[in-house]
Order: structure tokens, then C-alpha cells, then sequence
């Protein structure tokens, strides 16, 4: 087993470069209609920089995708932290549709990248998908949620939201849906009340 050494403070800063600005490529929708040296001059690194950490798109995708999990995830952390579980899963579900609106030229140059990958992806995802479980189960253990629906049902409701996004009206429908999930997670008055 091999440990990484931590980069150096400018190996991580080149790094990051790279990330961000192929971030704001894929978001565009520009990443196919480029070469892929040409991420180098827009991160503002030489390209030995830019194949010495991304070797190929696929690597540089699966980065930015990492990346995008990680900053989802710490915010689905931080939410519970500043409001109550019901509050924090209601808001991060409704920004997460803010993401997929914003972002949908991201999410379909990532889909499309690494649909053919080895499954680190998948485990990153799981990083997302435990956020949420995290969410979820501080709703149960505070009584605000039910305990008989699990994070796998929220997040492919979310999958399924960003799915369809084509759609006309998406905008109106993906905040419909992401109410009823709402609603369905909500434990009930047993009293009717």
C-alpha cells in the first residue's frame, strides 16, 4: 500500500487551478469543443502541470466531480449545525435544485466523462448519499422525520429531478417534487393534528 505524500502549498494551488478552471469549462459546455492543453493557459499552468496531475480528461473529471461532492457534502454538515434537522434537510434539498439548474452544463460533461469509469465516482457519491443519511437521521432521532425512508430514496429523487431536467417547466415541477419528498419524510400526528 502506498501512502501520498501532501502536496506542496504550489503543487496544491496548480492543482486546484486546474480543477477550477476546468469547472467553470464544463459548466459552459465548452469541455468537448477544446483541447485539452488548452485547460493549462485557462488554469494558468504549463501543460506538463496539467498531464502530470490529470494524465487524461477522465482523471480531471473524476477530480472535479470529487470536488463537487466534497463541497455538497460539507454544506449538507454545515446545515445541521445552524438549523434544526427538518429545517437543514428542507433547505439543502432545495439548494441542491438550485445546483442542478445552475450547474447542468457541469453535471452533464461529468455524466458523460465518467459514465464508463471504475466506480471511484460511485464511491465519492457515497459521500454525498451519507450526508444525507446524516440528515435524514438527525431528523428521526429529533422526531421531525419518519423513521421508515432511508437516504437512498432521497437521493434518487434527486437523481430522478435532475434527470428530467429538459423538461418544460422543469424548474416548477423539480421544486413540486422536491416538496412532496418533503412531505413524505414528515412523521404524522398520529392524533390527525
Amino acid at each position: 500500500m502506498t501512502i501520498e505524500k501532501p502536496l506542496r502549498a504550489d503543487a496544491r494551488r496548480n492543482r486546484e487551478a486546474i480543477v477550477a478552471a476546468a469547472r467553470e469549462v464544463f459548466d459552459a459546455g465548452r469541455f468537448f469543443d477544446m483541447r485539452f492543453d488548452d485547460l493549462a493557459g485557462l488554469a494558468g499552468v504549463g501543460t506538463g502541470t496539467l498531464y502530470r496531475n490529470f494524465p487524461t480528461r477522465e482523471a480531471l473529471a473524476e477530480a472535479v466531480y470529487h470536488s463537487e461532492i466534497a463541497t455538497l457534502s460539507s454544506r449538507a454538515r454545515h446545515l445541521l449545525t445552524t438549523r434544526s434537522a427538518d429545517e437543514a434537510l428542507a433547505v439543502f434539498l432545495r439548494e441542491m435544485i438550485d445546483h442542478i439548474d445552475a450547474h447542468h452544463g457541469l453535471a452533464c460533461t461529468l455524466a458523460t466523462l465518467i459514465s464508463a469509469d471504475s466506480g471511484s465516482p460511485a464511491a465519492s457519491g457515497r459521500e454525498l448519499e451519507i450526508a444525507v443519511a446524516e440528515l435524514v437521521a438527525a431528523g428521526v432521532a429529533e422526531g421531525s422525520l419518519r423513521d421508515d425512508v432511508d437516504a437512498g430514496a432521497v437521493m434518487m429523487a434527486l437523481h430522478g429531478i435532475g434527470a428530467a431536467h429538459a423538461r418544460p417547466g422543469w424548474r416548477v415541477e423539480a421544486d413540486g417534487v422536491v416538496t412532496l419528498v418533503l412531505d413524505g419524510l414528515r412523521r404524522r400526528d398520529p392524533s390527525g393534528g
